[in-house]
C-alpha cells in the first residue's frame, strides 16, 4: 500500500516540526511532544520525553 501521507501532519507545522529542544538543547530534531515545563507548555523531543517517563 501506498504511504503518501506520511507525515503530512509535520509538514505543516512551522520548519517541518523541528527546532531546538528546550529540554536537551539538541537543535535541528523533531520536537512533537507537548509537555509542562515550569509552568509553561512546550514541545519537546522524543528522548527528553522518554526520559521524563522513565524518572516517574
Amino acid at each position: 500500500m501506498s504511504k503518501a501521507h506520511r507525515g503530512k501532519g509535520i509538514a505543516e507545522l512551522a520548519k517541518g516540526g523541528r527546532g531546538t529542544c528546550p529540554m536537551c538543547k539538541r537543535d535541528g530534531v523533531k520536537l512533537l511532544y507537548e509537555q509542562e515545563l515550569e509552568g509553561q507548555k512546550q514541545n519537546i523531543c522524543k528522548m527528553c520525553k522518554a526520559t521524563l517517563a522513565n524518572k516517574k
